[in-house]
């Protein structure tokens, strides 16, 4: 028996099952763009840590090198001895100083990002 070409349409009634919401729920990058107070506090939270960062090093760095014109004053002829700790005995921990500090400001940033696009 063939069927009809022209079917009769069938209206379906009921609640939808999938509903968009409006919830009153932002993502964090909507509160930055509209620069809201919550964008505010989630930018300044990522500056505080990246100043804090920048103090560790900081004083790191004062610790590391700032005695040294005191215990190049109290030797009384350490020329070589100057040049050799400038030269070879610093770099090192400055390296790795830096490479600490890009590798903690990188973290930073990612975990902001991280917070920002909710994952």
């Amino acid at each position: 028996m063939p069927q009809d070409p022209t079917e009769r349409r069938v209206v379906v009634t009921g609640m939808p099952r999938r509903t968009l919401r409006t919830s009153g729920y932002y993502r964090p990058r909507t509160e930055i763009d509209e620069q809201t107070t919550l964008g505010h506090t989630y930018v300044r939270s990522l500056m505080r840590s990246q100043f804090h960062a920048a103090s560790v090093t900081l004083a790191v760095l004062v610790l590391l090198v700032g005695p040294l014109p005191l215990v190049f004053a109290a030797m009384p002829d350490g020329a070589t001895l100057e040049w050799a700790v400038l030269g070879f005995c610093l770099y090192p921990p400055l390296v790795l100083l830096a490479r600490w500090y890009v590798r903690r400001a990188e973290r930073n940033e990612k975990d902001f990002v991280r917070l920002v696009e909710d994952r």
